[in-house]
This record gives C-alpha cells, structure tokens and sequence, in this order.
C-alpha cells in the first residue's frame, strides 16, 4: 500500500472477480488464528439504532501486524430494503496505509460481508464437523443461505442439501438457483423439521428473533453454523440445543456482548459464561476445543469480525492492483 497517493475504489464486480471461495476460506482460518493469538487490534464493534424502523449502523475497525492492515467496514442492516428492492445488509470497506494512514482504498463491503460469513463457517465445518458429514441442512433461504452452500461444498463431499424457509417461493428459488450454481443435490424441505432431521451440517442464516429449530429434531453428532442473531435479544437456537452442545465462538467478548443464543441462556441460568469451550481461531491453531466424541453436538456461533472483513479486502486490493482492476481516484 506504500508510496502511493491515489486511492483504489473497487465495485462489487471487482471484488468477486478477485475472491475466489477456496482462497477465502484458507484467508479466513489465517484470520481467525491472527485474532485468538492476540496479534489483532478490534474492538468489539459499535452499533446504532437508526430511525423508526430501527435499522442498524455498525462500525466495525481492525489492525493488523502481519500482514500489516489498517482498516474498518461501515455496515447498515435496513430490513425494509427488500420493499425498495436493495440488498437488507450494505457495507463499504476502507483500507488505510499502514505506514501514513492515507486512504488507500475504497471497497464495496456487501459481497466481503457475505462470502467472509460463508468462508468462517467453513473454517467452523473444516475443524468441527464430522470427516465423513455430507448432509447439509440449511434454514433460511437469502444470500446466507446460497453463499454457505458454495463455501461448504469446498470442506466438505456433500451429497445432500436441504434448504427452508417460511416462504415457499424463496426456498424452491433458493434450492434451484444454489444447484444450478453449484451442481449439487439442493432440494426444497417442507419445514425445519424435516430439513434439519438427519443432517450432518446445518446452518442457520436467518432474521428470525426467536428459534427456528426444535432441540429433538438435531441430532447426535450434528455440527451447527448459527450465523443468523446478531443482537443480545435475537437467538435461533433453544437454550437447550446450546446447553447439550459444544460451544465455539469466534470471538469471546463479541459473543458475551451481542451473542443472544448464549446471554439469553446465561439469561435463563441454563448455561453460565464457561460454557464457552473456545474461540475458532484457537482452535485453527491446534487449542483444545476440537469435538470430544463423534456423537457430541457442535455449535459455532458467528458474529462476523472487522478483522475478517479488512483481511479480505487486503487480499482484494492486492490482487486488483496486480491485474489493473478498479478505479484510481485522486483524493487527496
């Protein structure tokens, strides 16, 4: 990033032009191990509440040592978008010369935010998920939904895909365009229950605020990827289902500050703070919190981290100003 004094604005179309799934996913685990090593500087991120809709606006910084990166996602959550027909989840990047602090990129954050979650995820199934898991159940049928059966796919032999949401139409789309894009087996379930029974894998990438799967209906050795309630009053799971399972975060203090499916447990004296068993990044570095039995339940609870987002955008601007993409905007 040194020695330059124009800025490099990368669209959407750039961006996945350069992130191909497998190298995120490999970006990613890297990512992870940097935060739990204590070689990342991030607060947890900072979030308002915005108008009568109470929408949402996140900022979210990061710094790096190795490789150095300075950097921060601005991100909205707008619900009502979809009636405007806009994407609910917006973001824009920005990376900094770590040398001078000058601007050095400007980058559209909605794709990084979504393929970052996926690729996460699949560095959670990677380390957690049974070797021999092929049977992926997802619940929810957005951007989430699609992007985790094209990150999974790379960790794992899938030979079956389940996909629900309330919507009928939203989930037969979901299933036919994730098979049309990934050459998978990718079938509509009539309800959770039926999508979630059996499943190896299952993802839970929805907006619900309250739990979209029963604790009977997964089941032993099942690993789950719950990406879906950000906020400490949200939650998918039962606080059943997170007491039985073995509990890996990505981040410790996110999940104690934001975590709804853990505080509103903690909340219900289920589960008190400890039964955190580790965060993913320690676990991508060797740690102690792999899955103990092959009947032992699994859960990684994602929040999303800025280091996830500036690491991915580094790689981004990287391999853009090695192939000329993007605009060069003279800011300063």
């Amino acid at each position: 990033m040194t020695g330059t004094m124009m800025t490099l604005f990368l669209s959407e179309g750039d961006v996945r032009a350069v992130l191909p799934m497998p190298d995120l996913i490999a970006a990613m685990e890297r990512a992870l191990a940097e935060y739990s090593a204590g070689r990342v500087v991030q607060p947890v991120r900072t979030v308002l509440e915005v108008g009568p809709d109470h929408a949402f606006f996140g900022l979210m910084p990061a710094a790096l040592e190795n490789p150095p990166i300075v950097g921060a996602k601005l991100v909205t959550v707008y619900h009502r978008n979809h009636e405007r027909g806009l994407p609910s989840h917006l973001a824009t990047i920005v990376l900094m010369d770590p040398e001078t602090g000058a601007l050095a990129a400007i980058m559209d954050g909605r794709y990084i935010t979504e393929a970052r979650t996926a690729a996460v995820s699949a560095v959670s199934v990677k380390h957690l998920a049974k070797p021999d898991a092929t049977t992926l159940a997802v619940v929810g049928s957005g951007v989430q939904a699609r992007s985790h059966i094209e990150a999974i796919r790379h960790v794992r032999p899938l030979t079956d895909v389940r996909v629900w949401s309330p919507h009928a139409e939203h989930r037969d789309t979901c299933a036919r365009e994730a098979a049309l894009a990934t050459g998978l087996a990718v079938r509509p379930a009539a309800d959770a229950r039926t999508a979630v029974h059996g499943a190896d894998i299952v993802v839970l990438a929805t907006s619900s605020r309250t739990p979209v799967v029963d604790d009977r209906d997964v089941g032993a050795g099942a690993h789950i990827c719950a990406v879906g309630a950000c906020r400490p009053d949200q939650r998918e799971m039962p606080s059943a289902l997170v007491a039985r399972a073995h509990l890996v975060v990505d981040s410790r203090a996110g999940a104690l500050k934001e975590a709804g499916d853990l505080l509103l447990a903690i909340e219900e004296g289920v589960v008190t703070d400890r039964h955190i068993a580790g965060e993913l990044g320690e676990l991508v570095a060797g740690g102690p919190a792999a899955r103990r039995t092959p009947r032992q339940v699994t859960i990684f609870k994602s929040l999303g981290m800025a280091v996830e987002d500036v690491v991915a955008a580094n790689v981004a601007f990287a391999r853009a100003r090695e192939q000329g993409l993007g605009q060069r905007l003279g800011l300063a």
